[in-house]
């Protein structure tokens, strides 16, 4: 095969690589704000708001460290749905319950339908793991959304590296030989066929 056939070759694939990653980088940026724009929308919607600066709900040890970041704030995106879920709601249910889930403490309150305390901390314990849950599937949402955009720059910098590559490529076919063989096998060069 012809040398300048070969890079000719090499470099339209190039072009074409990078024509796809920019498609894909495309798809990816879009992935990401549509992602951040409906969790920010239905996080918002909700006004969960954290407890203010100094406030006695952030003094626990099990809690300040994570959420006195956030002191104050509304609730918008997938890193606060994380920290409220898993060190605001955990928290507090494994305060109430000393630990048990939701599924012991609903076998016990079936094994004693009469405990009507039981039975309302069975309901608080399910809407608290309910809503921690909702907050923790946004909260994957979120990174999702972080990974696309992290996929989109990797995309797009990978798009320029093969245009630039291809760029390069076309502008070698210029100074290339017509009749310069590619070194196939062992080193020995193929050669050349005459043509008329």
């Amino acid at each position: 095969m012809r040398r300048k056939t070969f890079d000719a070759l090499l470099t339209t694939v190039g072009l074409i690589v990078a024509a796809m990653l920019l498609v894909a980088g495309g798809l990816l940026t879009w992935a990401h704000s549509f992602v951040q724009s409906e969790v920010h929308s239905q996080l918002s919607a909700q006004k969960i708001f954290f407890p203010p600066a100094g406030s006695d709900a952030l003094k626990d040890p099990a809690i300040k460290p994570y959420l006195s970041q956030y002191a104050g704030q509304q609730m918008t995106n997938g890193a606060q749905a994380k920290a409220y879920a898993d060190h605001f709601i955990a928290v507090h249910l494994q305060e109430m319950t000393g630990g048990q889930t939701y599924a012991q403490l609903s076998s016990k309150a079936l094994a004693n339908p009469t405990d009507t305390k039981l039975a309302g901390e069975v309901q608080t314990v399910f809407r608290g793991e309910t809503l921690r849950g909702l907050l923790l599937n946004a909260y994957a949402f979120w990174q999702m959304g972080q990974i696309a955009l992290v996929g989109a720059i990797v995309s797009f910098v990978a798009a320029g590296v093969l245009l630039v590559m291809s760029l390069l490529g076309f502008w070698h076919l210029r100074r290339a030989s017509a009749t310069e063989e590619l070194h196939l096998g062992q080193g020995h060069p193929v050669p050349a066929v005459a043509t008329a």
